[in-house]
């Protein structure tokens, strides 16, 4: 009788940590989502050896500034289509229109893993 109920006990012991593994990365993946940003604009001044750009959003003095490094996609986009090319870090100027995806930090620096430059309508 005292080894069933230890069993028992033995058993139930596993099973609830157990369970909330299986439920963790449900949960997870909920925050990792909501932290994903996007940030569009124009770039007001662009820094390589900061790794930066500083883009103000259209039609309006709200900007901040973007910081990106080595695993940060580059790319280009017409205007209605749908082809999406690879392009430098230097191909982004001044007076660029971009689209930013990223994340932000703890501290509310805004990193980029897709920085989309568009070209003009």
């Amino acid at each position: 009788m005292v080894k069933k109920l230890l069993t028992l006990l033995f058993a139930s012991v596993l099973a609830f940590p157990l369970s909330t593994v299986v439920f963790a990365p449900e949960a997870g993946a909920q925050d990792k989502a909501a932290k994903e940003a996007r940030w569009d604009g124009k770039v007001i001044r662009s820094s390589p050896d900061k790794s930066t750009l500083t883009v103000r959003k259209m039609g309006s003095v709200n900007q901040t500034t973007v910081h990106y490094d080595s695993s940060t996609q580059w790319t280009h986009q017409e205007h209605g289509s749908k082809n999406v090319v690879n392009i430098d870090p230097s191909q982004v100027r001044d007076n660029d229109r971009v689209i930013c995806l990223g994340t932000y930090d703890q501290k509310g620096t805004f990193h980029a893993t897709l920085i989309s430059k568009r070209a003009p309508k």
